[in-house]
């Protein structure tokens, strides 16, 4: 009833909430991909978004399309697997942004593992900039982590906010005297959030200091909570016990983009086996859900 393609091409619209994005993510004409959802939406006999020049939007409907959507394309590559003679082995150095540790890896390792129990992975957690240059350097093979906004380099996977977060149990923030720097609680260098808050501080004339500095989020988290600053972090993957905070004096962070990146000479199979994984899982709670990626070296 519903072709796998056409649910491929459903979900890249949900993640990326354009269908522009989505064909040059399939390498499909936006023309081909509107098709394909405007079939799905028939067989559905509802519709599962609301697009205009602007915007598109999921409806009701395509919210439960999207977790639907996920539960067939996952049954239709496992059978494809098991009548497959190609069985995929070996080993995966994969590099992850630590601010997708708690919240998003699991789900993603879960369904690798189900999916490919053959292959052995070796973690590395780190900073996105690190990461980026073990990548490089050829100690990895693979990397899940971060970029600036409109940087090219990798296959995107979504595209995020970054906010202030503060202790939960304090949604207001204490107030500061005129021209007081503002805490922050960041990770060190080369960290891409970190970067984004000093130089949005910068450019609005706002002092800061750097009230704590951790390369994990656990440290990070605890210091938050304890009101030693605020904290500069994905929309997406607010840790617990932190909520999104507003000050009227700080300004906004911009723009962040979670990108899988794989060395040019990595066994394309486990790298495909990857990148199926990420798209399986989706992307974090807020909006939609997305399609697999195509992984760039």
């Amino acid at each position: 009833m519903y072709e796998p393609v056409q649910l491929r091409s459903f979900l890249a619209v949900s993640q990326l909430l354009s269908f522009t994005r989505a064909a040059e993510r399939l390498g499909l004409r936006q023309s081909t991909v509107s098709a394909h959802v405007r079939r799905l939406e028939e067989a559905a006999g509802r519709p599962l978004l609301l697009r205009d020049t602007h915007t598109v939007q999921l409806t009701v409907d395509g919210e439960a399309m999207i977790s639907f959507a996920r539960d067939i394309l996952d049954a239709h590559d496992r059978a494809r697997r098991h009548f497959s003679t190609t069985v995929v082995r070996g080993k995966l150095r994969l590099g992850v942004s630590e601010d997708l540790i708690s919240s998003y890896l699991p789900d993603v390792l879960q369904t690798f593992r189900r999916r490919n129990p053959l292959v052995d992975v070796e973690l590395t957690v780190a900073l996105s900039g690190t990461l980026h240059q073990l990548l490089d350097a050829r100690a990895l093979d693979l990397v899940f982590a971060k970029r600036l906004a409109g940087q090219s380099r990798g296959a995107l996977v979504w595209r995020d906010r970054l906010v202030w977060l503060g202790a939960a149990d304090q949604p207001t923030p204490p107030r500061r005297t005129a021209g007081e720097p503002v805490p922050l609680v960041v990770y060190p260098p080369p960290s891409i959030s970190r970067a984004q808050a000093l130089a949005a501080l910068s450019s609005a004339g706002q002092p800061w200091r750097i009230a704590c500095t951790s390369g994990s989020l656990g440290g990070l988290v605890a210091a938050a909570r304890a009101g030693l600053g605020l904290l500069p972090h994905s929309a997406r993957l607010v840790p617990a016990g932190l909520t999104p905070v507003t000050p009227a004096d700080l300004p906004p962070l911009g723009e962040v983009e979670f990108i899988l990146l794989s060395r040019p000479d990595a066994d394309p199979a486990v790298a495909a086996a990857v990148s199926e994984a990420v798209g399986a899982a989706g992307r974090p709670a807020v909006g939609g859900r997305g399609r697999t990626p195509r992984i760039a070296g």
